[in-house]
């Protein structure tokens, strides 16, 4: 299947004024797997039409500087019960995530728009997401984009303590296990940064990403 955007994306380095790259396009599948194979991605902002980011500075979680507290890891012990699935609820996860209070902000950045568009995107296989239940019940979960060998983490969410900590945790292992060495998370939040998230320049961000795609073209 060919996928064709709706965006003549530039250049990630060229980006306008907060780290703009390009303005308006459709959020269809096409649009969006070409904007993550490029380190780009889309953040609606109220009254503007859609806007695509090459911020300055990029979010990342190196595998090899992730942290799990030992706290995180009693708490696990402590609690059996608690399980932990991939892909299984993607979109409650997504409605979840949406409804979470951010420290900060007001309402959020995943409206009906974009949750249709990254549905889809699950749908045509671009996407991952970690749920956590207790006793069946979903208390925690995270959902990112996965394009050409590289994660972006786009979102999570608990309704009990460490819930999302759980899922990023379980996110990790996962996608260790799957060859990964990092993740983009584009920002770093007070969990991330806890569990060894730093930011990166876009320089630094976008070799890291093209070294990634060339160790998938040769394996």
């Amino acid at each position: 299947m060919k996928l064709l955007s709706s965006v003549d994306f530039p250049n990630p380095r060229d980006t306008m004024a907060e780290g703009v790259l390009a303005v308006g396009g459709k959020l269809d599948v096409g649009t969006l797997y070409s904007a993550y194979s490029k380190g780009i991605f889309p953040w609606p902002q109220a009254g503007f039409p859609m806007l695509w980011f090459s911020p300055e500075r990029r979010g990342i979680l190196d595998f090899n500087d992730f942290h799990v507290p030992e706290s995180l890891r009693r708490f696990r012990r402590k609690n059996p019960q608690l399980q932990v699935t991939f892909n299984r609820d993607f979109h409650q996860v997504i409605e979840e995530c949406a409804k979470q209070p951010r420290p900060g902000q007001e309402g959020t950045w995943i409206l009906p728009i974009m949750k249709r568009a990254y549905l889809d995107f699950f749908k045509a296989g671009f996407c991952i997401s970690a749920e956590v239940r207790e006793n069946n019940i979903l208390i925690g979960g995270m959902y990112g984009v996965l394009v050409q060998g590289v994660f972006s983490g786009e979102s999570m969410f608990y309704k009990k303590p460490n819930a999302s900590k759980l899922a990023l945790w379980a996110m990790v292992d996962h996608l260790s296990n799957l060859g990964h060495s990092w993740i983009d998370v584009q920002m770093v939040t007070p969990v991330i940064e806890s569990m060894g998230g730093k930011y990166v320049e876009r320089e630094d961000f976008l070799q890291m990403l093209e070294e990634r795609h060339q160790q998938l073209a040769v394996e």
